[in-house]
């Protein structure tokens, strides 16, 4: 048996959604004891107050979570100022939490550590990860980077990094009883757990591919051998800094698939632009563009993708992560993405925020990626 309790509150004082989301929990588990959760929550609560109110209801949870910049249930659909919290029931998966603590001064050698030490607590092999580490503080590509390392290809990351409305100025990241700045909590759910996702964006490649040729990190310098904000006028224009944001740039891989990287801004006088997410010297890349109607169609196509390869026979719960970039382009049809997957499974038990970077395997495979831009469903269920 394995599924998962929703609960999502707009109520404005902190103890008031608490109370909330502990009566709702309550009322759908009945007997049942929850294992771990996932607790997804808009700026501006008292966050220790609300970990500590639902650590005391339910003793001994695997819990972690971010702040986002939107929440997304089956009880309220899309929402901006809430509080979410979806508990996992099983007697078959187990679940195990973890973080890297102060990541900003090397992700890799804290979250090794981390991860061997939840991996010891299991039983069972680990299926996947889910991973909603800070948005501000450190490289997210890093951080996925060393979840892969210390994992192995053959267990998916899946999750977002933390938001904070938009602000850009410090997100919290949850883990069981703790709230921290510079952290990155993760939860292992192990086998028999079967799973399936679709990644989708909707941007598409245009005009001509480049070369990367000098970057550190997240900041490129050059691009075919002229400023990366030249690269970006040689097709936009003169007025190309004030749209950067809406041409993400594509990142092929060997396969010509490719994963985007969003642009935060420019600087005139180096020439350079620094993107949300790492790229590195020597990949190739390409401008993008999308409309609304894109956008709609590349989340029809992520749920029809996870729906399609699910290998069982009916998921029992759903969750979503999607960039905080599509909800601003998306605007009153951001709601549009959830309802994708009720359409097709109007029961299904859904959960999900809008994130600073989306981290998932490209469709088919194990090896997880950091995204910009990107919608992610991935279905659950043991049946």
């Amino acid at each position: 048996m394995f599924k998962i309790v929703i609960a999502h509150s707009e109520d404005i004082d902190t103890e008031d959604v608490a109370e909330d989301l502990i009566d709702q929990a309550r009322k759908d588990l009945g007997d049942e004891v929850p294992k771990a959760g996932l607790l997804f929550a808009c700026v501006d609560h008292d966050y220790q107050l609300l970990v500590d109110q639902i650590n005391e209801a339910f003793p001994g949870l695997e819990l972690i979570g971010c702040t986002t910049d939107g929440e997304i249930s089956t009880v309220l659909g899309f929402a901006q100022d809430s509080v979410n919290l979806a508990l996992f029931v099983s007697d078959e998966v187990e679940f195990v939490a973890g973080v890297g603590r102060e990541v900003s001064q090397g992700a890799d050698q804290s979250l090794a550590i981390a991860v061997e030490e939840a991996r010891s607590k299991l039983t069972k092999e680990p299926a996947l990860a889910l991973f909603t580490p800070t948005g501000l503080t450190a490289s997210g590509s890093t951080m996925v980077d060393g979840m892969k390392k210390v994992l192995g290809v053959g267990v998916p990351v899946f999750g977002g990094t933390a938001g904070d409305q938009w602000k850009f100025e410090k997100t919290h990241q949850f883990f069981r009883n703790e709230v921290m700045l510079d952290g990155a909590p993760f939860l292992l759910l192990t086998k028999p757990l079967k799973f399936s996702f679709g990644t989708r964006s909707g941007w598409q490649p245009i005009a001509s591919k480049g070369t990367v040729t000098q970057a550190e990190n997240n900041v490129v310098q050059m691009i075919d051998d002229v400023t990366a904000i030249q690269f970006y006028r040689r097709y936009l224009g003169d007025g190309a800094m004030d749209n950067l944001g809406e041409f993400p740039l594509a990142v092929f891989q060997e396969d010509d698939t490719f994963y985007l990287r969003s642009a935060l801004f420019g600087k005139d006088e180096d020439g350079t632009v620094t993107f949300a997410g790492d790229i590195e010297v020597g990949a190739t890349v390409q401008l993008t563009h999308a409309s609304r109607d894109a956008i709609i169609e590349a989340t029809r196509e992520a749920v029809d993708v996870a729906i399609a390869s699910y290998p069982g026979q009916t998921p029992t719960a759903a969750m979503i992560f999607s960039c905080a970039g599509r909800r601003g382009v998306l605007g009153t049809r951001t709601k549009e993405e959830y309802e994708m997957l009720q359409e097709h499974y109007p029961d299904l038990q859904l959960a999900g925020f809008y994130t600073y970077g989306e981290i998932s395997p490209m469709d088919g495979g194990t090896e997880s990626h950091f995204h910009n831009e990107t919608f992610v469903s991935l279905l659950l269920g043991t049946e």
